[in-house]
């Protein structure tokens, strides 16, 4: 074959293909649910993926307060946060956080793994978490995934 007859594909605002996807973070563990989500939030899983692009899926995760966390980390992991003041640092543990706001948990593992620049902090609004099985965002039609059939 002629090698000049390949074009490299790079995706822009334009061509991109945003899908939504619906996963059930039921009996998932974290981190796993956590990382393949941001490879979906990323676009990774796609064959025109572009770095600098946002080209990856908008994503709803229903039943956040059922995920799994192993080994002692619901008493050992700790998420320090500062109000600003003097003094005004304040840690929740990983079990106090599920107990009050299960979605941040997990909005938090998977914000961790995104880009830490403007691009990150556009992916990071194309998820959607919600505690129990009902969302709002029935109106998109979303496509349930196996979350663990992602490679």
């Amino acid at each position: 074959m002629d090698t000049l007859s390949y074009k490299t594909v790079s995706a822009n605002v334009n061509t991109v293909n945003k899908e939504w996807l619906l996963v059930d973070a039921e009996n998932e563990i974290l981190g796993r649910l956590a990382s393949n989500v941001a490879k979906l939030l990323r676009g990774k899983h796609k064959p025109n993926f572009t770095p600098h692009v946002d080209c990856g899926d908008n994503v709803v995760i229903i039943n956040a307060e059922k995920v799994v966390l192993t080994g002692d980390k619901l008493n050992a992991k700790e998420y320090v946060r500062h109000t600003g003041y003097p003094g005004g640092q304040r840690s929740k543990t990983a079990r106090q956080l599920l107990e009050t706001k299960p979605e941040m948990l997990v909005e938090k593992a998977i914000k961790g793994m995104l880009p830490k620049n403007k691009l990150g902090a556009q992916l990071y609004r194309n998820l959607y978490v919600y505690v129990g099985s009902e969302h709002k965002q029935e109106a998109q039609k979303p496509k349930k995934i196996n979350i663990n059939s992602i490679r």
